[in-house]
């Protein structure tokens, strides 16, 4: 569950600026439940709308903390282990389940995960912890850590700027049609990041019954992937 609700986020757009989109997206980024997008289309709007944040300095702050949060959770996560992780990753949203899927990807589709995973909710609070635990080469993770984060602070932060400046020129029925056609683009990714959760898990739990493939239990550690 996010901590933040959106109108607390532009709270703290209008009255930290950039340090509050700096500190959110690097808190999300370790792990902590955050909505580290959310408050970055909330400062390209408000950016956008009232040129009072500097849309380059947006996406730069953005794509930093990103690439250094990011880069503590995988430090974490290669701290602390599969075991701990299994013990204690259900109180951050964690649970076996999606242990197991986070597991299955990296074994397979590190680099991808890492990048791609910046645009997915949840793997973006949770990919470079996973990196960590299943012992990602950390060059491997750095480098599509970093392209993700660019990517992504770039494309989100700029297209919400790109509204933000041009909201206060449409008409009310083409704006309440562009929010109710952005709300059913939401809700239709909600469902499909579901189903693939559902369908990840029956693979992971086929394919990681092969020993060659899956944890060493008893040790907690995980093969290095490349």
């Amino acid at each position: 569950m996010e901590l933040l609700s959106e109108p607390t986020l532009e709270a703290l757009c209008q009255a930290y600026g950039l340090y509050a989109v700096f500190a959110v997206i690097a808190l999300e980024s370790m792990g902590v439940p955050l909505p580290g997008e959310t408050i970055l289309i909330v400062a390209g709007i408000y950016a956008g709308a009232t040129r009072r944040i500097d849309i380059g300095s947006l996406i730069a702050t953005a794509a930093f903390a990103a690439i250094i949060g990011d880069n503590i959770g995988y430090l974490v996560g290669r701290s602390v282990g599969q075991e701990s992780l299994r013990k204690y990753g259900r109180h951050i949203g964690l649970d076996e389940r999606r242990i197991k899927i986070g597991q299955y990807l990296f074994l397979r589709q590190g680099g991808k995960i890492v990048f791609f995973g910046r645009f997915v909710a949840v793997l973006r609070a949770f990919a470079a912890l996973l990196a960590g635990v299943n012992r990602m080469a950390w060059s491997r993770f750095l480098l599509m850590n970093a392209l993700g984060g660019i990517c992504w602070a770039t494309l989100v932060g700029g297209s919400a700027y790109v509204f933000g400046n041009r909201i206060e020129h449409l008409a009310t029925p083409l704006a309440i049609t562009l929010f109710l056609g952005a709300v059913a683009v939401i809700v239709g990714a909600t469902f499909y990041i579901a189903n693939c959760e559902t369908e990840l898990e029956k693979r992971a739990e086929r394919e990681l019954r092969d020993p060659a493939g899956a944890v060493n239990q008893r040790s907690g550690r995980a093969p290095i992937i490349e």
